[in-house]
């Protein structure tokens, strides 16, 4: 063991594609045997499984077969499964009522807003929009013939934004609140009865995404801190499995969650034994809160104590990896070189003795990665070379937690011992290290192709019926959260639910917000706001997916359109004609054939879903056990109580095996995987097309907000940081405008108001032309002498007011029903005309170029830590970061026109013999306007302490420059119509 290494032995890879060039098979891969003790998420007990025709017996509802009644081989075509349908069979005897069905409470309830708060803010609506249809009229009917180029610009502009205001507000109708109920959670599917006599969980099984890319731009740290709040979250835990992927094939990462692995084994009973919050070990020790409060066991200041010692050790071990990783290859590296050259010179000598010709060996020895073993890691090497490059590596899955079994492991205590763990179980949940294959010429489709991989080795090594995903820095808040969205999938008709989103918490924002960061008016009114409709949008990460909904399934029970046309708005609202049941229940339109009364082609399904029969298999049982209880209330849709508390085959190398051919980078040729299953490709934001999707098939979202939140992250708090991170998603609205994906062609199923949220998230950025124009047009008044109207008349000022009044009201009311503060609404609204007129504008032109000129858009991972600063004691030090980028200038030139043009106008009406106040005033104002908006932008060139960086200078003098060019112009020539004659 090398100096500085942990003591700890990391697990050996051993299950790898090494494919090479041509991919190679599975037969190169090392004998490995997982024994998995029986867990029951796989294998549904109590139900009674046949065989027989497709009918429309209403009484039989579609239900998967066991796992173990399928081959579990690899993907050839002769372990394909049978295709005839497989059903629950009716006994001939009637069993008891109790026995067969449980009477479940509801998990869920809508805490209503207060209907005094909702009417007024309905009201206010349709006063804002009568005033500005009626504003809008008179300002066409009134133009200014001084400026007419003024008027129409301001006009276009300001129709513009009243159509962009009702796309945004018309979805906030009917905002809800939703809460939900883990005591009855608990009582219904944890709590003894005749089906479950020994009161084990069940509860399905969840399969948590967690996602990284760049082991330097996402610290392993951060990764594997999420990773242990995952490990030890209030769940069952043999219904927990974590899937770490890292799509950079990082050995820092790959050994960060091996010691991540190790430390949990304190670290999860520790939580459970003192019921600590939150379960990140850096969050918790960081707390600035007293630690010790309600904690009454005389024991846990001493285990305390052991644990932050134990944690610091692992983060300094952790921190030193690139470190030891080097070191430890240098030294291979050098006894591989002089191998090589021991065998070089017994080749010559070899060569000129004998004369024996023999082809020559290397003389050098690659630089390759080694890993503790004293193996070659067949992921990224720190010295790319072929086939071991970050867009060029093998396939690697190693489990490095194994899954628990199904009774409970106590831990030992006694005197002596560091940590009494006597009582608590010490079991851990399975954690698996995930790295996709990657060769040269394949599209991996980034973030999304990483995440359906995981999909795919998940379904056939744990096959959860649901998927939480969270990105690296997104760790669990609330050790409860995982109970709280499955009461939305366990509720009733929960069988509908396609997902159920969170909203993002961050950490490490500036008290201030200065840039928006918290994004509390999506998150808090808008997201809320859909609750109320169809549902939330999916936002990338703290989101808990049906399996099946992510399989492109349709949901069991949706509207039926009729054929005939039922009247004028048919278009926006179809007329219903009844429900279908759900005798095929979740299965795709491109599985059903019509002709043949809904029977499964299995030819589409390995179509849709590849050539894995196990892959194919397990889409049966996920959907069965995603299923609500069969309770009086929806028994034909539900799966029987208990089903779910019997015990699983152990994983073998065959299952395994599969989950490696399936992550390769050539199994998703020829199928519907990013089309139509999982995650969607082809956009920077897959998140919203994903959901939107769904969406579309006539599934529901719910979304969760808990107390306290489930997951916290981090978010940019630097000014150039947050504006590439707008700038990623604008572009990303804008591929959706110009897709498939845009919402006008979205089918029947969106419902209404649902359709338009989903139209202005494709229309948003395109706001960014008027925006701009309409910050240039105060300089523009200022400097011409004109206003956009002629005069200050009353209407205007009347109409002005109305309009003003009602958005402070709607803004009042809006921070009343979703907890917001004023501050932070006010905040949203500065950003917005930031963003605005920078990163929005150049997201239009991105988008536009890669629709005409097919020019593909790439972007860096936003960092999710920064060392910068010029005080690393500063909590906020990146705050005051300046990195300058294109993207600044739009807005400081605006600033500094504006600053400009109030100078310039105050001191041309000063010393007029015939002032014009009014549109001095008008001018004035309406500059003011900009520049309080333009407010934070500006603080944040100034860095910190006012001290303003060189780049700024050069830029503003360059401007101005311009400008005193431009006025010598504007003074020595005359326009036609007189709106720049400057007298």
């Amino acid at each position: 063991m090398m100096y500085g290494e942990s003591p700890i032995r990391l697990p050996r890879i051993s299950h790898v594609s090494n494919s090479g060039s041509d991919f190679g098979s599975s037969s190169h891969h090392t004998s490995y045997i997982v024994q998995i003790p029986p867990t029951p998420d796989n294998n549904p007990a109590q139900v009674s499984i046949v065989l027989r025709e497709f009918d429309f017996n209403p009484a039989s509802v579609l239900v998967p077969s066991a796992p173990g009644d399928i081959d579990s081989g690899s993907s050839g075509k002769d372990n394909e499964p049978d295709l005839t349908d497989l059903r629950i069979s009716e006994e001939e005897e009637e069993e008891d009522d109790t026995l067969l069905y449980k009477i479940s409470y509801p998990l869920t309830r809508i805490v209503k807003i207060s209907p005094i708060i909702i009417a007024l803010y309905r009201i206010l609506i349709v006063v804002r929009v009568v005033s500005l249809v009626l504003f809008l009229f008179w300002r066409i009917r009134n133009p200014n013939n001084k400026a007419i180029w003024l008027w129409l610009l301001s006009v276009i502009c300001e129709i513009w934004f009243a159509f962009s205001w009702l796309l945004d507000q018309i979805p906030k109708l009917f905002p809800v609140n939703h809460a939900t109920d883990i005591e009855a959670l608990k009582a219904t599917f944890e709590s003894p009865d005749p089906n479950n006599l020994t009161g084990k969980s069940d509860l399905p099984g969840i399969d948590v995404f967690v996602s990284t890319a760049d082991a330097e731009k996402e610290p392993p740290l951060v990764t594997a801190n999420t990773i242990l709040s995952i490990l030890s979250v209030d769940y069952p835990v043999e219904k927990l499995s974590c899937y770490i992927s890292d799509d950079g094939g990082s050995l820092v990462t790959f050994e960060a969650m091996a010691e991540a692995a190790s430390f949990a084994k304190i670290w999860v009973p520790f939580c459970r034994k003192h019921e600590i919050e939150p379960r990140n070990p850096e969050s918790y020790f960081g707390l600035k809160r007293d630690p010790y409060k309600d904690k009454v066991r005389h024991d846990f200041v001493r285990e305390r104590r052991y644990v932050k010692r134990g944690y610091e050790e692992f983060k300094v071990r952790v921190n030193a990896l690139s470190h030891s990783i080097r070191r430890r290859s240098d030294a291979y590296n050098s006894k591989e070189e002089i191998k090589a050259l021991e065998k070089w010179k017994h080749w010559k000598v070899k060569v000129e003795e004998d004369q024996v010709k023999e082809p020559r060996p290397a003389l050098v020895a690659p630089k390759a990665t080694w890993m503790s073993d004293g193996t070659h890691w067949p992921g990224t090497w720190a010295v790319p070379c072929p086939h071991h490059s970050r867009g060029d590596h093998a396939s690697i899955i190693q489990v490095l937690l194994d899954p628990p079994g199904d009774e409970l492991v106590e831990g030992k205590g006694g005197e002596g011992r560091a940590v009494d763990f006597e009582g608590v179980d010490m079991r851990l949940p399975m954690l698996v290290y995930v790295s996709r294959e990657k060769r040269p010429g394949y599209d991996h489709n980034k973030k999304a192709g990483a995440m359906n991989a995981l999909v795919r080795a998940s379904a056939i090594m744990s096959n959860g019926p649901f998927i939480l995903n969270l990105d690296c820095d997104h760790y669990v808040y609330n050790s409860r959260a995982f109970r709280d969205g499955i009461c939305f999938m366990m509720d009733h008709d929960g069988d509908r639910v396609s997902y159920v989103q969170f909203p993002q918490r961050f950490e490490g924002i500036d008290p201030s917000d200065r840039y928006a960061n918290n994004n509390t008016v999506f998150f808090d009114i808008n997201l809320r706001a859909l609750d109320g409709i169809q549902g939330p949008m999916y936002v990338g990460t703290g989101c808990l997916f049906r399996r099946t909904a992510l399989y492109g399934f349709n949901p069991p029970d949706v509207f039926v359109v009729e054929e005939e046309p039922s009247g004028c708005c048919n278009c926006c609202f179809p007329r219903i004609k009844k429900r279908s049941l759900a005798t095929v229940a979740s299965e795709p339109e491109h599985y059903i054939d019509v002709e043949d009364e809904d029977r499964f082609d299995i030819r589409l399904i390995r179509k849709q879903f590849g050539s894995s029969s196990m892959l194919v298999s397990s889409v049966k049982v996920a959907e069965f056990q995603g299923r609500p209880l069969a309770t009086v209330y929806s028994s034909r849709r539900g799966r029987p109580p208990g089903s779910l508390t019997g015990s699983r085959k152990p994983l073998d190398f065959a299952t395994v095996n599969e989950a490696v051919n399936v992550i390769s980078c050539w199994y998703e040729e020829k199928t519907e995987w990013g089309f139509n299953v999982g995650w969607i490709y082809g956009s920077v934001t897959e998140d919203v097309v994903t959901g939107f999707r769904m969406h579309e098939k006539g599934w529901r979202s719910f979304y969760c907000v808990t107390e306290p939140d489930a997951f916290r992250g981090t978010a940019p708090i630097n000014l150039t940081d947050r504006l590439h991170q707008v700038l990623r998603w604008a572009t990303g609205s804008v591929e959706i405008f110009f897709s498939r994906n845009n919402a006008i062609f979205a089918g029947p199923k969106l419902k209404f108001l649902q359709r338009i949220a989903y139209l202005n998230v494709g229309i948003y950025p395109f706001t960014s032309i008027f925006i701009l124009t309409y910050c240039f047009l105060p300089p523009l008044s200022l400097f011409s002498g004109h206003f956009v109207v002629e005069t200050l008349t009353g209407s205007f000022l009347i109409y002005l007011l109305i309009i003003t009044l009602s958005l402070c009201g709607l803004a009042v009311l809006e921070v009343k029903w979703s907890g917001i503060s004023l501050e932070e609404w006010w905040r949203n609204e500065q950003f917005w005309l930031i963003g605005g007129t920078s990163a929005h504008l150049v997201a239009v032109l991105q988008g536009i170029l890669k629709v005409i000129a097919g020019i593909e858009i790439s972007f860096t991972l936003t960092a999710k830590s920064s060392t910068g600063g010029d005080d690393e004691d500063d909590e906020f030090a990146d705050l005051y970061l300046f990195k300058w980028t294109a993207l600044m200038i739009p807005p400081l030139t605006i600033i500094i026109l504006n600053i400009v043009a109030i100078l310039f106008a105050v001191c041309r009406t000063v010393f007029s013999e015939n002032p014009q106040w009014s549109n001095l005033l008008g001018g004035t104002f309406f500059a003011s306007w900009v520049l309080l908006h333009m407010y934070p932008f500006a603080k944040g060139l100034m860095g910190r302490g006012g001290r303003t960086p060189t780049i700024v200078y050069v830029w503003s003098g360059l401007i101005a420059i311009c400008l005193s060019l431009l006025y010598i112009t504007i003074k020595n020539s005359e326009i036609d119509g007189g709106s720049f004659m400057l007298a």
